[in-house]
């Protein structure tokens, strides 16, 4: 990758700009059992990525339960998570430098999550980054969530700039998958419990946190 081919940086938000993957899990796992599935709290890393709607739909495809509302399941569980958010939500490592370091470098920054816009708001809010944005999309009102790759195609006409000089960071592999189709360079960035198994390889390559991120772009850019 040279400094011609790479003109912007699309992060993922949750798991990646802040650490809200474990309370989707708790959200989505106390809110299925509530609806008397019998899953596993390590059963929800199968919908990471998944909007909310996809996420609600996935397992009543699985585990049919009586006077489905796709919409009033998915609001109890956004309502757990952004209640989170305002309260306890905490940046992940390396967030703050990663964006700073991308603006000294004149990248464009966007955002391309699966995630409501309200969560979206009530993240940039809580962390005070939204100013660092270009461009934030949201997958919440479009025909299709990630791994579709609209919501990252949105992100990357709204900034202006060719898919192909797009570098994507993503802690998912529905996410990964979405910005692959794309056409974008990928950035893997799992959770730490994750970050050994073999599904990974499809990034282009993989960091620990974001700490990380200037190191490895300084030797790509």
């Amino acid at each position: 990758m040279t400094s011609s081919r790479l003109s912007a940086i699309i992060f993922d938000m949750d798991g990646i700009l802040i650490d809200s993957e474990p309370t989707w899990q708790k959200a989505e796992f106390q809110t299925m059992k509530e609806l008397g599935l019998e899953i596993s709290f390590d059963d929800t890393l199968q919908t990471t990525g998944l909007r909310i709607d996809q996420v609600v739909s996935y397992w009543y495809q699985r585990f049919p339960w009586d006077n489905y509302d796709n919409r009033e399941v998915a609001k109890k569980i956004v309502d757990q998570v952004v209640s989170y958010i305002h309260k306890d939500g905490i940046a992940m490592a390396g967030v703050i430098s990663a964006l700073d370091y991308c603006r000294e470098k004149n990248l464009k920054i966007g955002l391309a999550t699966s995630s409501s816009h309200a969560i979206v708001d009530a993240v940039l809010n809580k962390l005070d980054i939204n100013h660092y944005f270009n461009s934030t999309q949201s997958a919440e009102h479009l025909a299709y969530g990630k791994p579709h790759p609209e919501v990252y195609l949105n992100c990357a006409l709204e900034l202006g700039i060719s898919p192909t000089k797009c570098i994507a960071v993503e802690d998912s592999f529905n996410g990964l998958v979405a910005a692959r189709a794309a056409n974008m360079q990928t950035l893997a960035i799992p959770a730490p419990e994750q970050q050994l198994e073999s599904k990974w390889i499809i990034a282009h390559q993989q960091l620990t946190d974001l700490t990380k991120l200037p190191e490895y772009l300084d030797g790509k850019i």
